[in-house]
């Protein structure tokens, strides 16, 4: 039986606050990570993919982004592009169990703060939320 955690609501999110964004399109990830990131008192919202986010009304919002690489629809990497061509510049994170020194090396010129491959730290992710944050 998969335990299901209870997801706030984006509509009950203040206008200030700060959020860190999670792009993936397994549930199970977005979960953790939005679990995560919230035990050590950070908002997160979650979004099954990238036009979910793009249409959520919180790109103003997003101080850090964790995004996943691999996604039906559009691609991590073409989020960032797009966020990048509306210069929407948001520190973001890539995961991916599918990457390589290609891919890392475009993600991190087009300006990501960071590109960790599945399973990664739980410490090192936080730590580079952290980072990101400071910013």
């Amino acid at each position: 039986m998969a335990i299901k955690t209870e997801e706030r609501p984006v509509a009950t999110l203040d206008s200030k606050t700060r959020i860190v964004a999670i792009v993936d399109d397994d549930e199970s990830v977005r979960i953790a990570l939005q679990g995560m990131i919230k035990s050590v008192g950070l908002p997160a919202q979650a979004f099954a993919s990238a036009e979910d986010f793009l249409n959520s009304g919180l790109l103003h919002q997003t101080a850090c982004l964790i995004a996943d690489i691999r996604m039906p629809g559009m691609s991590g990497l073409d989020l960032q592009a797009k966020l990048n061509a509306e210069h929407c510049r948001i520190p973001t994170i890539f995961i991916t169990a599918h990457g390589d020194a290609k891919m890392r090396l475009q993600a991190l010129r087009a300006g990501a703060v960071e590109f960790l491959a599945k399973p990664f730290d739980d410490e090192v992710l936080l730590e580079n939320v952290r980072a990101a944050l400071e910013d």
